[in-house]
């Protein structure tokens, strides 16, 4: 039966294949065992894989409301840019410390990460953050498909495996029946 999914997700996540023949997949492998174990190994990889991708997705989703809140303080502070107002605020010295200050906006410095501090106007600024509110949306979303196509291989991989294990149980089952008789 053919299906219109693709072989591999955008992330390179291999498609698990569902077995349609037990016995003919099993008479092509060493043993049943043998390939019950590469199955195991698959699924543990798939495993590791949503473990992953679901680490970072929750990491992406914390970063979003925090690139959020940054663009609408920096469009307030560029509001009031060229006006004679003040604009009074809180910053953090240290853990736990923060100080008082009334400040003209007339630039914005963005911690890029890393102990790193960019001195931005106001317009560069918007889009930089426009520009990474985009991309941290977009790769949530991939995240988003990348995790839903990983689960549907590791309930395939689940199957397959309980399949080629029932058979074998089946075919025990016949051996162990003619040998008694």
């Amino acid at each position: 039966m053919a299906t219109s999914q693709p072989s591999v997700s955008s992330r390179g996540i291999p498609k698990a294949l569902f077995i349609e023949d037990v016995e003919d997949f099993i008479s092509k492998q060493a043993s049943a065992d043998e390939a019950l174990k590469k199955m195991q190994e698959n699924y543990s990889k798939f495993k590791l894989m949503e473990m992953s991708l679901s680490k970072s997705k929750t990491a992406l989703k914390s970063k979003i409301p925090e690139i959020k809140n940054t663009l609408v303080i920096v469009q307030h502070l560029q509001s009031k840019k060229g006006s004679s107002e003040t604009v009074n605020t809180q910053f953090e010295l240290s853990d736990n410390v923060y100080a008082t200050a009334s400040i003209t906006p007339s630039v914005v410095c963005l911690w890029l990460g890393a102990n790193v501090m960019v001195e931005y106007s106001f317009e560069e600024a918007v889009d930089l953050l426009t520009k990474n509110l985009e991309s941290a949306e977009k790769n949530l979303k991939g995240l988003d498909e990348d995790i839903g196509f990983l689960k549907e291989q590791i309930t395939t991989t689940e199957v397959n495996i309980a399949r080629v294990y029932n058979h074998d149980v089946k075919q025990r089952r016949k051996k162990r029946d003619t040998a008694e008789q």
